[in-house]
């Protein structure tokens, strides 16, 4: 994790009770995408990992990761395809199904950001 792994506990610990998410989310996940943006490949992985692993002040949450690894796969990551595979060993058909809606969603926003 090149891009997100900057970030230390303390920077972004302030994670928030009501659905586990909070500020120091919302900073890695901006600057993810960011370095996303500005071209490194790699950043969505790295949300993958964020979320697959509960690092960097983020809720182990597979759903999430699930759609990251899913968005980076889509671009061409072929890690990320085979940590999608992975994780999706341990979700339930329903959790697969909301994961694969939000990566849609996302990846509408982004090529409508592209365009």
């Amino acid at each position: 994790m090149a891009y997100c792994n900057q970030f230390e506990p303390d920077d972004t610990a302030v994670v928030s009770h009501i659905g586990g998410r909070g500020p120091g989310v919302a900073v890695v996940v901006d600057q993810c995408l960011t370095a996303y943006w500005a071209g490194d490949n790699n950043a969505l992985f790295d949300l993958g990992v964020v979320f697959s692993t509960g690092s960097n002040g983020a809720p182990r949450d597979l759903v999430e990761a699930h759609k990251w690894f899913n968005i980076a796969a889509a671009t061409g990551h072929e890690e990320a395809a085979i940590s999608r595979s992975e994780i999706a060993e341990e979700m339930s058909s329903r959790e697969i199904g909301e994961a694969q809606r939000r990566a849609r969603a996302h990846m509408a926003t982004m090529m409508k950001r592209a365009a």
